[in-house]
């Protein structure tokens, strides 16, 4: 089996028995003399009416249709809703809750707490059930995290955890 042979312009007129790509007559009555009333041209066709060449599409993208760069976004003013983040220090004997939290009310903005580091001492931690467990000596800050609101927020709504390392391994939190 080869490749189609390409039919010749004035061959698609002289019968609509010879049709096909690859010369074989091919009948559509008993007789093989009616004529057929719609025949279409198969695909790669000359259109003799106008006498233009092939009736195909172009391939691929039209011209102009790429993915065109987008302009890079500029911001020119700060959110007041976005988040920004500060490191604060709080200094040796302070109340490292109490720090935050007068923070969080004098910014009037509401501040998340994700980490912590540093060492404290004589620390009470309140537990399960409303209980404050003092604790003495000095420990390390294992973690920190919280949050505080300011204003008209809720009393129960700001929290701090704390996880703490004692001097002989032990860990403690609340």
């Amino acid at each position: 089996m080869g490749f189609p042979v390409p039919m010749d312009p004035q061959q698609l007129n002289t019968s609509p028995n010879k049709m096909t790509s690859d010369h074989t007559a091919r009948s559509s009555g008993s007789d093989g003399d009616e004529e057929r009333e719609n025949v279409e041209p198969r695909e790669g066709a000359v259109d003799q009416s106008t006498g233009a060449g092939p009736m195909r599409r172009p391939r691929g993208r039209p011209p102009g249709s790429k993915n065109k760069p987008k302009p890079p976004i500029f911001v020119t003013r700060d959110s007041p809703n976005a988040l920004r983040s500060h490191v604060m220090e709080v200094a040796g004997g302070a109340d490292i809750a109490d720090c935050i939290s007068t923070y969080a009310h004098r910014r009037q903005c509401g501040v998340a707490v994700l980490a912590a580091t540093g060492c404290v001492a004589n620390v009470s931690l309140r537990q399960p059930g409303a209980a404050v467990l003092p604790l003495h000596g000095r420990f390390e800050i294992l973690s920190l995290t919280g949050t505080f609101l300011p204003g008209p927020a809720p009393p129960g709504s700001s929290c701090l955890t704390v996880y703490l390392a004692g001097g002989q391994g032990q860990v403690v939190g609340g």
